[in-house]
């Protein structure tokens, strides 16, 4: 016999299946000698009280050996040699899973991708920490895997209404992620493990009969009675084909050949801020109302704020325990932070994403000659102020985070995992101040929502500009093709609709059905 069932246990119990057993037996009656063999399928954490308890769903297999069932079945791809092929441009989330469900469904990718493979891509980011190197086309957010394979590799989504969290989850999975990631309520494969899983996925699609082309820049559509038929490249190559275009939300240079190219595009909101930086101690006395920490049986704590300050949203983004700040950079002029987590989320601090809620219209008037690429243009302009205060290095601006609040300055800057290093700097004076006045009053918000949050032993880095694209790509509700041109399918962040691995993921899904569809597959 089979049983599924709740549990609500201590961290201790909830890492050892005897202690399960044991619990089982008791609150069950379930005979600890007839349990042949435990598998949990959920677990959650719940620390809002000072008890903190985990939330496990397991299967129980009572007098009836444990089977080795897949929570997800995997998928068989099957060849796509000589089948009617369509154009993948970028090779993030989005791209990756629509090249794969183009398999699926019988229709040839041909991926196109400006950086490097995932493994090469280590070693320009390496040099982007170490000597302050910036390559253009291969960085933190150019390459194999997109700017996700290097940032943290978090799966937690809110989009489940859109597709299949699960299926995206048991794909990772099948291609060498870890099978936690379809147990755990927040996800997360790590910043280290990450690149062999999308190794992996690209394999797949090779191996299939699909294409894949790196070090390949797109640089302009090929229209014919206002149909996209394929793409050019740098080099002057061109591929024919309806075209997945998921390049990304960093790809200015694809915005600005879109709007040059007269093809509609709108101005899309986004965030902007800091990197704050804890030591990881702090947040986990803080999470887990103990002042000894997470002991020995609970991972890394996360947090999650959000508050309203004057009209517009304050929060964290990207959270990540136990993890790095990072250059996020793409150009050799601007200096942009991001964080990351390797898969054990090891290291001794926190790190996440505070940032401002921006619209349009809470720009500077300067900013309106830009028309549909004025968030981008305001993006571009902090992240070049921020390497200018760097004294045009790396290495970041920080102030204490105290003495942002108070706007003072800060003398020195405590340890940090950020590799070219941090130099004292009065962000509250050079940031723009809409911005800078928000995040000070959500970080009172958040000090008396969580003693002993706010303190000086956490650093703000500049700036996060990153979170989101600053541009939407508009295209039709239900074909999603865009709205004025066939053939072109905008697709994941890049184009405004998606935030997020798992979003992008499936967003890239859905394209390439609409695409699939049209095709009559």
């Amino acid at each position: 016999m089979v049983q599924e069932l709740q549990l609500r246990v201590d961290p201790q119990t909830a890492v050892s299946m005897g202690e399960i057993a044991l619990l089982l037996e008791k609150r069950h009656d379930i005979p600890s000698r007839s349990i042949k063999g435990i598998r949990i399928l959920k677990r959650s954490i719940d620390a809002r009280q000072r008890n903190v308890v985990v939330n496990l769903k397991v299967r129980v297999y009572i007098d009836e050996p444990m089977t080795q069932d897949y929570l997800v079945p995997p998928i068989a791809y099957q060849p796509v040699d000589g089948k009617r092929q369509a154009i993948v441009v970028g090779m993030g989330p989005g791209g990756l899973f629509a090249a794969l469900r183009l398999i699926e469904l019988g229709v040839k990718p041909i991926v196109v991708e400006r950086g490097k493979d995932v493994m090469n891509r280590r070693l320009d980011a390496s040099r982007i920490q170490r000597e302050g190197i910036v390559d253009p086309e291969s960085n933190y957010c150019y390459g194999e895997g997109g700017a996700g394979a290097y940032s943290d590799g978090k799966l937690y989504t809110r989009s489940k209404k859109r597709g299949s969290v699960d299926r995206v989850l048991g794909i990772f999975v099948q291609h060498g992620a870890r099978e936690d990631i379809l147990i755990d309520a927040h996800p997360h494969i790590g910043s280290d493990k990450l690149p062999a899983v999308i190794k992996a996925m690209r394999e797949t699609i090779l191996r299939c009969g699909g294409e894949v082309h790196f070090e390949t820049r797109v640089t302009r559509l090929l229209l014919e009675d206002g149909q996209v038929t394929g793409v050019e490249t740098a080099a002057g190559e061109t591929f024919e084909g309806p075209v997945i275009l998921a390049t990304g939300h960093s790809a200015r240079d694809v915005y600005q050949m879109l709007h040059d190219s007269g093809i509609t595009l709108e101005a899309k909101g986004i965030a902007v801020g800091v990197r704050l930086e804890h030591p990881q101690r702090i947040i986990d006395q803080i999470q887990y109302h103990n002042v000894l920490g997470r002991g020995p049986y609970l991972p890394a704590a996360e947090y999650n704020f959000v508050t309203q300050v004057d009209h517009r949203g304050v929060y964290s983004f990207c959270m990540c325990p136990g993890g790095f700040v990072v250059p996020a950079v793409s150009e050799p002029d601007g200096l942009v932070v991001n964080g990351m987590s390797p898969s054990n989320r090891g290291s001794h601090w926190a790190n996440s994403g505070m940032v401002v809620e921006l619209h349009p219209e809470d720009l500077p008037d300067k900013y309106n000659k830009y028309g549909v690429l004025s968030m981008m243009m305001f993006q571009r302009d902090m992240e070049q102020r921020a390497f200018a205060e760097a004294g045009n290095t790396l290495i970041a601006g920080a102030q204490r985070m105290k003495d942002f609040v108070d706007g003072k300055a800060s003398r020195n800057i405590p340890p940090s995992s950020y590799l070219p290093g941090v130099q004292p700097s009065r962000l509250d004076l050079w940031m723009p101040r809409f911005v800078a006045n928000r995040l000070r009053k959500g970080f009172k918000v958040f000090g008396k929502n969580a003693s002993g949050f706010l303190t000086n032993d956490a650093t703000v880095i500049g700036v996060e500009t990153r979170t989101s694209s600053p541009v939407r790509i508009p295209r039709d509700t239900a074909l999603l093709h865009h709205v004025s041109i066939q053939g072109l399918y905008p697709c994941g962040e890049g184009a405004g609709y998606a935030g997020g691995i798992v979003s992008s993921a499936i967003d890239g899904e859905r394209c390439a059905e609409a695409l699939a569809a049209a095709f009559g597959e």
